[in-house]
C-alpha cells in the first residue's frame, strides 16, 4: 500500500491489484477448462464437442494470466498507485447498487428493480426532488415496457410486483 508523508495508507498498489486479476482471471480459465474436459474438448465424428470451443479460449485466458503475472512480476516500479480509497468508494458506490440490481431483477422483476435503481441513483446522486424522481423512476420502466413487451414482444423477467398489476 502506498502511503502519505503522515503514514496514512492512500490505496492499494497497483502492482496487487494487477496481481487479483491476474488470479482471478487464471481462476475463471480453470474452472472453465475444467468444464470443457467434462463435456468433451476434443473432435467428435460428428464436429467439435460441446467444451471444444470453450477450452481453447480458455486456454488463451489462462496463458495471458500467466503472461500478465510475469510482466507485473518483472515492472521495476512497485510502488505506483493503483487508486485512493476514496476514488474506490466513488466507484464501490455506483458498483453496489447496480450489483443488487443484478441480484433483484431475477426476483422482483426488472421493472420492478429498474424503478427502485434509477430512484436510487436519481435520488442519491443527482440529490434530484421527488418530484422529478418519481415520474422518471415509473416511466422509464413503462416506456421499456411498451416497447419490448408490447412493440418487439420480447417478454423480460417479471417478479410479483408486475404479475400483482397484470402486467
Amino acid at each position: 500500500m502506498s502511503q502519505d508523508p503522515q503514514g496514512e495508507s492512500l490505496g492499494p498498489q497497483h502492482r496487487w491489484v494487477e496481481i487479483g486479476v491476474t488470479a482471478l482471471t487464471a481462476a475463471f480459465a480453470l474452472v472453465v477448462i475444467s468444464g470443457s474436459i467434462e463435456a468433451g474438448y476434443n473432435w467428435a465424428p460428428d464436429g467439435p464437442r460441446a467444451g471444444f470451443f470453450p477450452f481453447y479460449v480458455a486456454l488463451i485466458i489462462l496463458a495471458a494470466s500467466i503472461v500478465n503475472f510475469v510482466q507485473v512480476r518483472a515492472d521495476p516500479d512497485h510502488n505506483r498507485l493503483f487508486s485512493e480509497w476514496a476514488q474506490l468508494r466513488q466507484v464501490a458506490s455506483v458498483v453496489m447498487p447496480t450489483a443488487l440490481y443484478v441480484v433483484a431483477v431475477p426476483w422482483i422483476g426488472i421493472y420492478f428493480a429498474s424503478m427502485l435503481l434509477i430512484a436510487a441513483f436519481m435520488a442519491w446522486f443527482g440529490r434530484y426532488s421527488w418530484g422529478k424522481v418519481l415520474p422518471i423512476a415509473v416511466g422509464v420502466p413503462m416506456a421499456i415496457f411498451i416497447v419490448f413487451e408490447r412493440w418487439f414482444l420480447v417478454p423480460l423477467p417479471k417478479g410479483p410486483v408486475e404479475e400483482w398489476l397484470g402486467f
